[in-house]
């Protein structure tokens, strides 16, 4: 049986074979750069099982974002800290809420924080607004007179710990999911996985 070699075959089947194998590195690297671009974005949402304490991204609700607001004064002056705080939704809605109010969020998962930046900048609020890519273990909150927390239960009490270590004496303290284990809400809105605890810590 005759071996054909490169130099035996057509201009066309060599055209076909060229073709073929430029095209085949290109779908690999294509596919390769897709895998790789993937894991780095799950890897932001995945990392945090692996700490001592998971904060989970989980949305709040339009429940929750309401009971959340009810809390908060129409006008009045101030700057509030959102614990853990996703992709914005409740900076930016407690910035709409009230135009005089300062709003940040801490989190640690860069990909929520640019996307709450955009969500800010496309709701209007952004001059208002402000997002920490932080650990907020690490995280100064001496300066906020509002603190709003969506946490899980294994991290209330260490929670509790620095906000009455470092909050104002007069901060008020809305805690979403869970409440705070040993301080005395002031209020309460009952609703189900959508109840809020509220604190003022100048009645502790």
């Amino acid at each position: 049986m005759e071996l054909l070699n490169e130099d035996t075959l057509s201009p066309v089947a060599k055209t076909a074979k060229s073709g073929m194998s430029t095209g085949g590195k290109i779908l690999i690297a294509a596919t390769g750069g897709v895998g790789i671009g993937l894991s780095i974005v799950c890897a932001s949402f995945v990392a945090p099982a692996f700490r001592r304490i998971c904060l989970p991204y989980v949305p709040a609700t339009t429940e929750q974002i309401q009971n959340v607001l009810s809390f908060l004064p129409k006008n009045s002056a101030g700057k509030l800290l959102d614990i853990g705080s996703g992709d914005g939704r409740i900076v930016v809605a407690a910035a709409q809420h009230n135009k005089a109010l300062r709003t940040d969020g801490v989190e640690l998962n860069p990909w929520l924080v640019y996307y709450s930046r955009l969500a800010a900048l496309r709701h209007g609020v952004s001059n208002q607004t402000r997002f920490f890519r932080r650990d907020l273990w690490k995280f100064q909150i001496k300066d906020y007179n509002f603190v709003v927390i969506f946490g899980v239960e294994q991290m209330m009490q260490d929670l509790e710990h620095k906000l009455i270590a470092e909050c104002p004496h007069n901060t008020k303290i809305i805690a979403c999911r869970f409440p705070l284990p040993s301080l005395q809400h002031v209020k309460i809105i009952e609703d189900g996985v959508n109840t809020v605890w509220f604190y003022d810590l100048s009645k502790s």
